[in-house]
């Protein structure tokens, strides 16, 4: 009962903080987001690495937080601040420089950790960091702010009906996904039925940025809230699965009723790429 109203509490001050964010603070192509995505980037790369340290060797703390900022920082440099495209992959390429040179002096002792390390560091860098780098890339679109506040309600009313739907009907068809026992089919139907009217309701009501350009609005809108849908769901299981791996609950504890920040951001960062590439293809 304290977690269901916490997590309620939780919705309830962070869906109005989104909205605000997203709505009032546009400059810079929603620079305040992409601070946003940056820290949050950030915060679950250390929760990343900490689940990485159970397995194999990790690597430092200072290298953990500039790997993890390294894709959402690049990003908004480019999209914020009007710089090329190319500082994004000149960016990685130094990620992936310093993560394969930096340690050819070790000592012969620790040479044996090396591909823990490199792997490790890959890793952060990649996730959840370069899938966040989408949400960024959404600010520069045409009607940026409604398509984020459209992909942000996708993804938030699949999670949330899936859990609502899931408390309320899932008694007896859980146990299908070994990762996470606790979903359940009427869960996942929740939300993509949650996904699915959002993006209805983006081709109804917001038709300036979701008028599709080959197929009608209303299928064009089902397309993207359904893959949307089922990118965020698969994240959420992804992260399950990396959890049981180490033998951990909750990625970390600074969000009450949700755990750590990979547990909140891990539906966001699996369909931020789905929602961003089926919109160009759909409604550009």
């Amino acid at each position: 009962m304290k977690k269901l109203v916490q997590r309620l509490l939780m919705f309830a001050v962070g869906l109005p903080l989104v909205v605000c964010i997203v709505v009032l603070l546009p400059q810079k192509n929603h620079l305040a987001v992409n601070i946003a995505v940056i820290i949050l980037s950030v915060l679950g790369s250390l929760e990343f690495s900490d689940m990485l340290k159970r397995k194999k060797k990790g690597i430092l703390l200072p290298e953990v937080i500039i790997l993890g900022a390294l894709g959402p920082l690049a990003a908004t440099i480019s999209v914020s601040f009007g710089f090329g495209g190319e500082v994004i992959p000149a960016a990685f390429i130094f990620g992936a420089s310093w993560l394969l040179v930096s340690r050819i002096f070790l000592s012969e002792a620790k040479l044996t950790d090396v591909i823990d390390i490199v792997s490790s560091g890959f890793s952060i860098m990649i996730y959840p960091g370069l899938f966040m780098v989408w949400i960024i890339r959404m600010g520069r679109l045409p009607n940026a702010t409604m398509i984020l506040l459209m992909f942000l309600l996708t993804v938030i009313a699949n999670d949330s009906l899936a859990w609502a739907v899931g408390m309320l009907f899932g008694r007896g068809n859980r146990g299908i996904i070994a990762a996470s026992p606790n979903k359940s089919i009427a869960g996942f139907a929740g939300g993509f039925a949650g996904s699915i009217l959002i993006g209805i309701g983006g081709t109804i009501f917001v038709p300036s940025a979701f008028t599709a350009t080959a197929i009608p609005s209303v299928a064009a809108g089902i397309i993207l809230g359904l893959f949307t849908g089922a990118a965020g769901s698969l994240g959420d299981l992804a992260e399950s699965a990396l959890k049981r791996s180490s033998n951990i609950k909750d990625s970390g504890s600074i969000i009450p009723g949700r755990g750590g920040v990979l547990d909140t951001i891990d539906s966001i960062s699996l369909a931020a790429p789905v929602f961003y590439s089926l919109y160009w293809l759909l409604f550009l």
